[in-house]
Parts: C-alpha cells; sequence; structure tokens
C-alpha cells in the first residue's frame, strides 16, 4: 500500500458509497483534501491540485475522466485498496460530513468558503479560472472550523 493514493483512488472510494452526479464528486474529493491538509498537514493524494472554477473547486484530473458524465450519475465502483487506514478515516469522516448533501449544495457550501473565495478574488463570478486554491489557506481556514465539524 502506498503512502500516498491518486486522486482517482479517493474519488474511488467514494463512488464506491454511491452513484453521484460529477459535481459532487468533485466536491467531495475536495473536502476530503482540504480535509487532509488541515488535520494530517499532508497531501493524501497525488496530482490533488484543485483550481478555484465557476462552480467551485475542480480537480482538473478528475473532469477530464468524468467530463463526459455531464449532469447523470456516475455509476457505483468498487472500493479501491490502495488507500491508507489513516486516509481511509479521514475519507469516513468526510463521508459522513458532506455525502448527504447535493453538488449544488456542497458547491454554495464552497462558494461561502474562504480558499476558493481567495483564489477567486479579482474575477467576476463567471469568469473561467485555473488558479489553484492554495494548501495554505485551506489548512488555515479548515482548521480555524474543525471544532464545529469534527
Amino acid at each position: 500500500m502506498s503512502n500516498t493514493a491518486d486522486i482517482s483512488d479517493i474519488a474511488n472510494w467514494f463512488l464506491s458509497k454511491e452513484a453521484m452526479t460529477h459535481k459532487k464528486l468533485q466536491k467531495v474529493c475536495y473536502y476530503a483534501v482540504a480535509w487532509g491538509w488541515a488535520l494530517m498537514n499532508k497531501d493524501i493524494a497525488k496530482n490533488d491540485e484543485f483550481q478555484a472554477w465557476v462552480h467551485g473547486p475542480v480537480s482538473p484530473v478528475l473532469y477530464d475522466t468524468y467530463k463526459g458524465s455531464g449532469w447523470n450519475l456516475i455509476n457505483k465502483t468498487k472500493t479501491p485498496s490502495d488507500i491508507s487506514a489513516d486516509v481511509t478515516d479521514l475519507l469516513e469522516s468526510v463521508w459522513l460530513t458532506y455525502g448527504s448533501k447535493s453538488g449544488n449544495e456542497l458547491e454554495a457550501l464552497s462558494h461561502s468558503e474562504k480558499p476558493w473565495l481567495e483564489a477567486r478574488a479579482g474575477l467576476s463570478a463567471a469568469e473561467r479560472s485555473s488558479e489553484p486554491i492554495n494548501p495554505g489557506i485551506m489548512i488555515e481556514f479548515y482548521n480555524s472550523i474543525k471544532s464545529t465539524e469534527y
């Protein structure tokens, strides 16, 4: 088992919970990475950059993989085996916190949070951006709210 899974492994882990839209998948993966930074002070996945797109945080790697799904549900998968126990525990917590929300609810939530807002500073609501969301700001913001989330 590797120390760091790939972002696609993280996506497959969430897809093992339920079929979901591309938007929801992007957001739960974002929250997994963000909380990994805040709670574990590390990257939990390779290729885990999230950018501040119009509809919230987006992983270009996951976008390329799932863009053909459109608004349709992405099928449920089997749980990947290449995820360490500590990361699996984190993913379970993220799922318990965010898994019952829709993609639109998660988009609205991410739009209210400092990491996405700072990465989009100076842009109009509909303006495209590939600005990365800063892991340092994720750490600062999610640590500031962790007592209310976990």
